[in-house]
This record gives C-alpha cells, sequence and structure tokens, in this order.
C-alpha cells in the first residue's frame, strides 16, 4: 500500500511540470522582445556625431558627418544630418531594435546643441522607431578654472 502511494505522488507533480512548461510556451509565443538601445548625439557647429549602444553599452554603429559628406563645411548640416540618420536607421532595422533613448550633448558651455540634433530625432522618429527618452546632457562647468582673458574680456 504505501507503495503505490509513493507512485501517486511521484505520478503528480510530473504532470503538473508538464502543464507549467506548456504554458510558458505559449506565452513565449504571444511576447514579441523589444530590443532597446541609446543613441548618442553630440552636435557642434563643426561636425555632428551619433553613437548607437545598446542598454549594456556594447556600439551598435557609429556614424559621423564626415562618413557622409566630402565637404568640412557641411558636416553639422541639417541635410548631412538627414543622411545620418538614415545610415543609422538601416543598420539598427537589420539588428531588430524597435525603441531608443536619445541623449544630445552640445559643446561644453554651449546653450544650444548644434543644428544636427533636431534633424536626426526627426528623421529617426519618422523611420519607426518608438523615442522613449529625450535627455540633453550637456555638460555645463560650475565654477572650474578662470577663462581665458582679463578683467574686460578677450578681444579678437
Amino acid at each position: 500500500m504505501k507503495k503505490e502511494e509513493i507512485k501517486q505522488v511521484e505520478k503528480a507533480p510530473e504532470e503538473k511540470i508538464v502543464e507549467v512548461k506548456e504554458e510558458k510556451e505559449i506565452k513565449k509565443e504571444k511576447v514579441k522582445k523589444d530590443i532597446e538601445a541609446v543613441i548618442n548625439i553630440y552636435t557642434s557647429f563643426n561636425n555632428t556625431i551619433v553613437h548607437v549602444v545598446d542598454m549594456s553599452g556594447k556600439t551598435l554603429s557609429k556614424v559621423t558627418g564626415g562618413m557622409v559628406t566630402k565637404h568640412s563645411r557641411l558636416k553639422a548640416n541639417p541635410t548631412v544630418a538627414m543622411f545620418i540618420a538614415k545610415k543609422i536607421d538601416e543598420e539598427l532595422k537589420e539588428i531588430g531594435v524597435q525603441s531608443l533613448y536619445v541623449r544630445i550633448r552640445a559643446k561644453t558651455r554651449n546653450p544650444a546643441p548644434g543644428p544636427g540634433a533636431q534633424a536626426i530625432i526627426k528623421s529617426l522618429s519618422r523611420a519607426g522607431f518608438k523615442i522613449i527618452n529625450i535627455l540633453d546632457t550637456t555638460r555645463h562647468p560650475r565654477g572650474g578654472p578662470k577663462k581665458k582673458g582679463g578683467r574686460r574680456g578677450r578681444r579678437p
């Protein structure tokens, strides 16, 4: 009698495990994985640099204004920024990225980013990427060393 009870107890947990595995397989098919990336945009009035990393910090793509145009005066142009966004769009679609966290950085002490930042964000949102967050990471010194120039400022 004890042997029969033990067999019943052993069979019951096995059946439950099979049911749980089947439920998990059903859930895996329904859930679609949304790959996220962080896009770092550095825009000055001379160049535009875009660096895309995944959530762990591994580089997925890096495109600069010089890679898109041969004219150095056009590297910070919004039109060139749209071509940069197009290149990044192609590379990220291959990987399967759908959502982006955007971090914009201008030159230190500048009040506004360069002309290419807004064009890149617009182009990527039109391309079908979901933009989760836009963050300005421009560096602003608090105190620090004295600025160049005397009491009357730096004169040209």
